[in-house]
């Protein structure tokens, strides 16, 4: 691809900046954190499922203090969906929006973990937030393809979310 060192590719879509995808990044995850923290520090309660130990270490790095719910307990996808059913519902009782932030990473394994969790708790009528892993996987790609590979870039993101 050629660059005209504008900040702006030839084709005219605009930045692709790494300081313009941290904005980016970090304002999503800002949103997140606000919804997975607990009411009582004016949050939504909002759980945030993700693959596994290190993901949950990588969400806490970045200030998420709420629920962090993981796949890889030794439990079969179809328990796993039926636990986050009845534990959560099917709509946030705060906000009314999804009742689980579902972030598997953006690989092929967490893209067919994240299809599969999906339709399943769709099917049960089980609203869910895809927003925070759309906006990872647009923006953060470069740095990596996992929810853990942000651990190097926590200190970045951090500093763009102070600005907000």
């Amino acid at each position: 691809m050629n660059h005209n060192g504008s900040g702006v590719n030839e084709k005219g879509s605009g930045p692709h900046d790494r300081v313009s995808r941290f904005q980016k990044a970090s304002k999503v995850i800002q949103i997140s954190i606000q919804r997975n923290a607990p009411v009582e520090m004016g949050g939504c309660d909002c759980p945030i499922l993700v693959e596994g130990i290190n993901d949950v270490k990588t969400l806490r790095e970045l200030g998420f203090v709420g629920l962090v719910e993981k796949v890889n307990r030794g439990w079969p996808i179809p328990k796993l969906v039926a636990y986050l059913h009845s534990t959560y519902g099917v709509r946030n009782l705060v906000d009314g929006r999804g009742s689980v932030i579902v972030l598997m990473d953006w690989d092929r394994t967490g893209g067919r973990l994240q299809k599969s969790i999906r339709e399943r708790l769709e099917s049960l009528d089980v609203k869910i937030d895809e927003d925070l892993r759309t906006e990872l996987m647009k923006t953060m790609k470069p740095e990596g393809r996992t929810v853990e590979s942000l651990r190097p870039h926590v200190a970045s993101i951090l500093s763009e979310m102070s600005v907000f």
